[in-house]
């Protein structure tokens, strides 16, 4: 793990990751640096995985993931002693646990036994496997998540486990500028933005689309260009697909269940959201997903700067 990394260039580079969340990132690395752990309670898809990925990968630290399930064992996170034949001994097999920056996913969807093994690893920084202490490594720093909607099967932390956490943090969805921040034509962009903020605003959507969400339209937007042959992005593009990558997404109140379904949410809301001019084929958007089909060689002499080109009727070579 690098240790002579500045602080502000830890923040600068995490912020790279995560847009627009600075108090966050600063609350969750003032937890690290005071050998403390941090909760984050919030709704999927918001980056609560991405800002522990993001912290590990600035460090050099090790990473691991435990998605926490009501089957999930003290032994899965903790590890096992296994009984070798040939030596005639037991030999302990590291669990996840044993990492750097360890992301514990939706930690109430697993038993209070399991829990308190994870709890008891966070105070001690230790495991015992057969009564043999096992030291976990330093930095040891736990990025623990809840879902705070979906609370059927769960089983909800203690006040005094959610004391175990130096930080508790929610991370919010992003300002649709924020959002607009990714490498794609800024019309197109910020209309894929308003449609997903579109669905969280309505009153009878009870959880609407998040970033992950927009981040899904834009990429099978990408791809169904490519596939069809065409050159660029559209509106009519989105739209075409947004039911399809959107509407599965979305939780409804139950009076609106009651009487439609997301498709028809969908359906509303791409009729509220203006829709953006289609861009010409000499301002076609810079696309991470167009680059496995463009080609700079292709591209007219005309087209905007920084701008990616597909050639009319590749099929992703």
């Amino acid at each position: 793990m690098r240790s002579d990394l500045p602080i502000s260039r830890l923040l600068e580079s995490i912020s790279r990751v995560i847009i627009g969340k600075e108090e966050v990132i600063e609350l969750a690395v003032a937890a690290l640096l005071a050998r403390g752990h941090i909760l984050i309670e919030d709704r999927p898809g918001l980056g609560k995985t991405m800002l522990a990925r993001a912290i590990a990968h600035s460090l050099g630290a090790t990473f691991r993931r435990i998605q926490c399930t009501p089957d999930l064992l003290p032994s899965d996170v903790t590890g096992v002693s296994i009984w070798r034949p040939g030596t005639e001994t037991f030999e302990f097999v590291p669990g996840p646990v044993f990492a750097q920056v360890l992301l514990v996913d939706e930690i109430n969807r697993t038993t209070p036994r399991t829990q308190s093994a994870l709890l008891e690893a966070m105070e001690e920084r230790q495991v015992s496997i057969d009564g043999e202490p096992h030291r976990l490594p330093a930095p040891f720093f736990v990025v623990a998540t809840q879902n705070p909607i979906e609370m059927t099967g769960t089983f909800p932390l203690p006040e005094a486990q959610i004391d175990r956490f130096l930080v508790r943090l929610e991370l919010g969805y992003p300002r649709e500028e924020e959002a607009s921040r990714i490498p794609i034509a800024p019309e197109l962009l910020r209309y894929i933005a308003e449609i997903s903020a579109a669905t969280r605003r309505r009153p009878d959507v009870q959880l609407g689309a998040s970033p992950r969400g927009s981040l899904a339209l834009m990429r099978t937007a990408q791809a169904f260009t490519l596939l069809r042959g065409e050159s660029f992005v559209t509106p009519d593009t989105i739209q075409r697909i947004a039911p399809a990558v959107l509407a599965h997404r979305l939780v409804l109140h139950s009076r609106r269940r009651a009487g439609g379904n997301a498709l028809e949410v969908i359906a509303e809301v791409l009729g509220e959201v203006p829709v953006p001019t289609s861009p010409s084929p000499l301002s076609a958007p810079q696309s991470a997903a167009a680059g496995h089909g463009a080609s700079a060689r292709t591209r007219p002499e005309s087209a905007a700067p920084g701008t990616a080109w597909l050639e009319p009727g590749s099929r992703g070579r």
